[in-house]
């Protein structure tokens, strides 16, 4: 049952799949949070594992960088491998003044200025956001950790080096909270294919302050993060 880029055979994959845009973050959520752990998928150097977490079975698997990434690995988890739920854990850039490095934000909607979603030849312009149950499970086990997470409206943006310097003053004055590269185009897949998505980011830079983590902090740190979105994959089994 492998694909073009996931070697996974039927039932390697749990039913919820945690997506770090970095495989290496992956890796590190398998050994460090999961029992049980095997390797479905090297294709690429794009790790995924499935093992148990509190008695759940639970994916973990990179998603790369960028909307046409996502867009493969997501398309493929829901279509091929059954998948139901993913969620998105990855860095983000703040624009809010009310958000800080370190900070947790959930993506409601996601902006874009990608062209992604002319794929589907809509008559308008669709508003890609996360699954309600999905969104609500989280915040509420973030709340319960002590985590008071931001909740709204984030840019996933096809462009890391824009050459408009103008670009992030747009998104900020409409109360973007922060910008990814990915939330955008796994909200539109999840949609189209009648499945859940949500993304939950750590602010690893301030894109006014000048605030920044190292790569490796980037990798390892995030175990806020990292800790809702597995006890949310919990739930959401029960």
């Amino acid at each position: 049952m492998s694909t073009a880029h996931n070697q996974a055979q039927s039932g390697q994959i749990a039913k919820t799949v945690l997506m770090p845009g970095d495989p290496l973050r992956a890796e590190y959520i398998a050994n460090e949070y999961l029992t049980d752990v095997v390797c479905f998928n090297q294709v690429r150097n794009m790790l995924g594992f499935t093992g148990n977490y509190k008695g759940q079975s639970v994916s973990v698997m990179g998603s790369g960088m960028g909307m046409p990434s996502i867009g493969i690995y997501s398309h493929e988890l829901y279509c091929d491998y059954g998948v139901e739920n993913i969620i998105r854990i990855g860095s983000a850039g703040a624009l809010s003044d009310e958000i800080h490095v370190m900070d947790v934000v959930m993506a409601m909607g996601a902006c874009t200025d990608s062209n992604y979603a002319s794929t589907y030849h809509l008559p308008g312009t669709f508003a890609p956001i996360a699954d309600y149950k999905l969104l609500s499970t989280a915040v509420n086990i973030a709340r319960i950790q002590k985590v008071n997470p931001q909740v709204g409206n984030i840019l996933s943006s096809d462009i890391f080096y824009n050459d408009d310097p103008t670009v992030n003053d747009q998104w900020k004055k409409m109360n973007v909270l922060a910008v990814d590269m990915e939330a955008a185009a796994l909200y539109m897949n999840a949609a189209r294919l009648g499945k859940r998505a949500l993304t939950i980011l750590t602010i690893s830079d301030h894109l006014y302050t000048g605030e920044k983590l190292s790569a490796k902090d980037r990798q390892t740190s995030f175990s806020q993060m990292m800790e809702i979105a597995l006890e949310t994959a919990v739930q959401m089994e029960k």
